[in-house]
């Protein structure tokens, strides 16, 4: 299993720590520099011990764009997008890959430096929505970008008043299976009764039952020779 997780408010980012540490497994985070509950944003000064404690800890990490840039459309030889954070937030706009190349480095030398570790070379789209040309793009400065498996999406994103922390941990022990790329966030502003980390140690602890065991994406058959430079 290989284990993600992209930013949010941070509300639970604490909980989820403690679970992972509890359970020994490392995961991959992907940030992007979020709006928090505290008034804050993910990528800010008052994250720094939170995401240096993680990289001592062993786990890895990766881009998610500074602003979390969503893809809209391919606009002639550029992107329409639109961020989520930032100064720009809630604003089309037309990026180049330059434009664009320069939000995954963003994160990636935000990450470097708070953490101490040298990020992955990967980053994730935010809500996984991509076009051949970001692609493109995102190959011409040395990222490659990583989604999840569909068994692996853990519904933390879903209203709970229709899908409950029960319904979706049952769903997720039922259905994921070896190789699975798993994914969840440090906290979704629009879900009512968080996922984690009612679901998450449950989770990984049922998931452990059934013989699986937990892996970083630098140990991933695919991208992990990518992060070796291979």
């Amino acid at each position: 299993m290989y284990l993600t997780f992209d930013t949010g408010h941070m509300g639970i980012a604490p909980l989820v720590a403690e679970v992972l540490q509890r359970q020994r497994v490392r995961a991959t985070f992907f940030a992007a520099d979020e709006r928090t509950q505290d008034g804050g944003t993910s990528l800010d000064a008052h994250w720094v011990p939170w995401w240096r404690a993680r990289a001592a800890e062993g786990h890895e990490f990766a881009s998610h764009t500074l602003n979390h840039v969503y893809w809209r459309a391919d606009e002639g030889a550029a992107l329409k997008v639109r961020p989520s954070a930032g100064p720009q937030a809630g604003k089309d706009l037309t990026m180049t890959a330059a434009q664009y190349c320069a939000e995954i480095d963003g994160a990636t030398n935000r990450l470097r430096a708070m953490t101490g570790k040298e990020p992955l070379p990967l980053f994730r789209a935010p809500g996984g929505k991509t076009s051949l040309r970001l692609l493109e793009f995102a190959q011409s400065c040395g990222y490659r970008q990583v989604g999840w498996t569909p068994a692996g999406f853990l519904g933390d994103e879903l209203p709970s008043e229709r899908y409950s922390n029960k319904v979706l941990l049952e769903q997720a022990l039922r259905s994921i299976h070896d190789g699975d790329i798993l994914l969840a966030h440090l906290g979704i502003w629009s879900r009512k009764d968080p996922w984690a980390p009612a679901v998450l140690e449950p989770l990984i602890k049922g998931l452990k039952e059934r013989g699986l065991c937990f892996r970083t994406l630098r140990e991933h058959p695919v991208y992990g020779a990518r992060s070796d430079g291979k």
